[in-house]
């Protein structure tokens, strides 16, 4: 995760998940001990737009403690913005070397999106489902908005899996693995839209889900005193 400077003038432009090692002094890693965290960091940064009136206000460490929903409703956010640049690919040649990258951050298991392969990794179906035993307890687990996300987001998926793109494409988008990122799923979807070769994908509900979570989370980026109003 990169994350540098403080105020909201910055924030835009670096607040970024990348899928391998990049922080330019101001990253961190992210593991299962510190997601929840970055995805709070994240979101934080990001919900809220900068503007000619805004854009110097600092953030600051929350006044209250956060609410686990607050944290779950993050990391799903968190997961389908745009600027989560995690993807998977095989084959990448640096330093006399070939390098993979596996994705660890899908939420939905190969029988959920009909995925052509075996995903290699696991970490955040596990993960959210650890979260809702948890919360499950408590509150009945992730909230509506964010599960309106999921299964709009789920359609998306099973949409890229079910045809293949052109050889351009995979090229691009380095679409070698079935673990792809959101990054590769979006704008593979999007270049089959644009050739108009397939039946258009429709991102309206996914769109709509979306604003339906950031418009409970803004306000609480407030309430919560990671800025003052």
């Amino acid at each position: 995760m990169w994350c540098q400077n403080n105020d909201l003038q910055h924030t835009a432009l670096q607040t970024v998940l990348f899928s391998s090692d990049w922080g330019d002094g101001h990253g961190f890693y992210i593991n299962p001990e510190n997601i929840w965290q970055a995805a709070v960091i994240f979101s934080v940064r990001r919900l809220i737009k900068p503007t000619w009136i805004n854009d110097r206000d600092q953030f600051l460490q929350p006044t209250a403690p956060l609410p686990d929903e607050f944290k779950t409703d993050c990391l799903i956010w968190m997961l389908f913005n745009g600027s989560n640049l995690t993807a998977s690919a095989d084959d990448l040649e640096w330093n006399g070397k070939k390098w993979s990258i596996v994705n660890h951050f899908i939420p939905y298991t190969e029988v959920e999106v009909n995925a052509s392969d075996r995903f290699e990794s696991d970490f955040m179906v596990q993960y959210l489902a650890t979260l809702q035993q948890a919360q499950g307890e408590r509150d009945g687990g992730l909230s509506d908005e964010a599960v309106a996300v999921l299964d709009a987001g789920r359609i998306l998926w099973r949409a890229y899996f079910a045809e293949t793109d052109v050889r351009s494409v995979r090229d691009e988008l380095k679409l070698n693995r079935a673990d792809v990122g959101w990054y590769q799923i979006r704008n593979a979807l999007k270049a089959r839209n644009a050739r108009g070769d397939n039946v258009a994908i429709d991102f309206k509900p996914f769109e709509t889900a979306y604003k339906t979570l950031s418009d409970k989370l803004q306000p609480q980026v407030f309430e919560l005193g990671f800025l003052r109003a």
